[in-house]
Order: structure tokens, then C-alpha cells, then sequence
């Protein structure tokens, strides 16, 4: 059954994000790319988008039951090319996020005219990133994000960007090489890099199964960082450790909509408020 998201949740959020950021001033958790390490491999970030791999490892449990007091929503990458946004609006899109990069080594050659054509036909957008831990630290790739579309303005019409992490699309580990703990550390380098500098905490966007398996199901990050969950499923499911309710639900690949269907777990003012902030 969906948790509704109430309004003082996302207040909750900013106030333990900005202590959890006042704390982070005081580590040093940086994770570096190794010395003498090979170019980083970019051969698919094109065709990367939020869930590539998430079908691919856990599979199609079944059809998503729509349920009342959701908001329609997508995502979209350079794979959707050129989106006509105003049939978009027409169909029932609501909000939307558009990947702007990955790791640390390329921008979405579309993201410009896809995230300006939402705006355009009225539709709130955010930006996201697709994370690569195994290419650089998170605080540079959150910094590289920020530079590549990923910020925020005060707008109204500005979603706060996502941190797109999930199964390795360039083979051997899933978890990009990487401990539990290390992958916690990488993700709270980019959160609180991302956070520093936009002072707005960045949603991060997973599966529970990559969660349990790469972080080790911690719960660090409930608290401050709003969930976007995937799972192609009739129901949300098990959450990973330390949230109680998701904020978005991915929940199909394909559907009335370019890219991948989404809801938000509120209605359409609880989207507009993540949105101002």
C-alpha cells in the first residue's frame, strides 16, 4: 500500500539534511579514483537511463495498481531523443526528471532541449545524475553534475536533483567494486557535496534488492535524502533500511508516457512543494 508523503516530512528533510551537513563539514570521506587506473569507460552512458539495469537483474513482477491521490509523472534520457512535451502534458504528465550526466565524463547531448521543452509545456522537471563510483569520488561527481544542469533555483518549477545509483552497466561487479561501506561513503560524498553547494537535499533513486546488496542495507540516508524507488511490480514493496515511505515509485519501464513511468506518492501540491523547496 502507497505511504502518502505529508507535508511536514519534506520539512523534516531540509532540517536533518542541514545538520547532517554541518556534521559532514567535519569528515574527510572522499573517494578517489586509484593511480595508474585505465580511461573510464563510456561506451554506454547514451543509452544508460534510470532502471536500464534494474529490469535486466530483477525483472517484471506484474502491472502497477494505479491508486488514488498519486501523481503521474516520467523520466527521460538522451535514448528518448526529441520528446514532444506538449503531447506529454496532454497525456497526463505532471513532473519529470531528465538525466543530465554520468560519472564524470559525459552530459546527455539532448538534456538542454529536453529539460527546457518540460518547463516550456508546463510540466516541473528535475535533473538527474547516473552514478559511477567506480570513476571518481562522490563529491566530484556530484560537482560535475551541478555544473552540467544538475542545480536548483527557487523557482517553483525546479525539482531538487537525483542521484541515480544502481547496478553496474559495464560488467563485472554490480556493486562497482565496492564494500558496503564504501559504497555508503561514496553516496554520502556525492549527498553532502550536492547538498553544500544547492542547499537542497538530492533525492536518490534505487532498487531495495541493489540497496541491500551494495550498501549493505544501512539506513544513513533516510532521514535526509527523499527515496525514489524502482520496482516494476503491482504494489512498492519492501524499502530499503531508513525510509518509511518512498517519494516517487518508478514503477514501469514503458507507458502512456516518453521513457519511464513514475508516480508521485502525494498529489500534485506535494510535488509543486518539493519543488519550492
Amino acid at each position: 500500500m502507497s505511504r502518502t508523503v505529508a507535508g511536514h516530512d519534506e520539512r523534516r528533510w531540509r532540517r536533518r539534511a542541514a545538520t547532517a551537513a554541518a556534521l559532514a563539514a567535519l569528515a574527510t570521506a572522499a573517494v578517489a579514483t586509484p593511480a595508474g587506473a585505465a580511461s573510464p569507460d563510456y561506451s554506454l552512458a547514451a543509452t544508460n537511463y534510470a532502471g536500464t539495469q534494474i529490469a535486466l537483474h530483477e525483472g517484471v513482477q506484474g502491472t502497477a495498481r494505479a491508486e488514488a491521490g498519486q501523481t503521474l509523472g516520467h523520466d527521460v534520457s538522451g535514448h528518448q531523443g526529441v520528446v514532444d512535451w506538449p503531447a506529454a502534458a496532454g497525456a497526463g504528465a505532471k513532473f519529470t526528471y531528465v538525466k543530465a550526466t554520468e560519472g564524470t565524463g559525459f552530459v546527455n547531448p539532448q538534456f538542454a532541449g529536453q529539460y527546457d521543452g518540460a518547463h516550456a509545456a508546463g510540466i516541473i522537471r528535475g535533473a538527474y545524475h547516473f552514478a559511477r563510483p567506480d570513476v571518481s569520488g562522490g563529491a566530484e561527481q556530484a560537482e560535475y553534475f551541478i555544473a552540467n544542469g544538475g542545480g536548483w533555483r527557487a523557482d517553483g518549477t525546479t525539482l531538487p536533483g537525483a542521484l541515480d545509483i544502481e547496478y553496474n552497466p559495464y560488467g563485472g561487479d554490480v556493486c562497482y567494486g565496492k564494500s558496503p561501506a564504501d559504497m555508503t561513503a561514496w553516496i554520502a560524498d556525492f549527498t553532502r557535496t550536492y547538498l553544500a553547494k544547492v542547499k537542497r537535499s538530492a533525492l536518490i533513486y534505487t532498487s531495495t534488492s541493489w540497496w541491500k546488496r551494495c550498501t549493505g542495507n544501512t539506513g544513513r540516508f533516510g532521514d535526509t535524502d527523499p527515496l525514489w524507488l524502482a520496482r516494476y511490480a503491482p504494489d512498492i514493496g519492501e524499502l530499503p533500511a531508513g525510509w518509511d515511505k518512498q517519494s516517487i515509485w518508478q514503477f514501469a519501464r514503458d507507458g502512456g508516457l516518453p521513457g519511464d513511468q513514475n508516480y508521485y506518492n502525494g498529489p500534485l501540491s506535494r510535488v509543486q512543494a518539493l519543488a519550492k523547496g
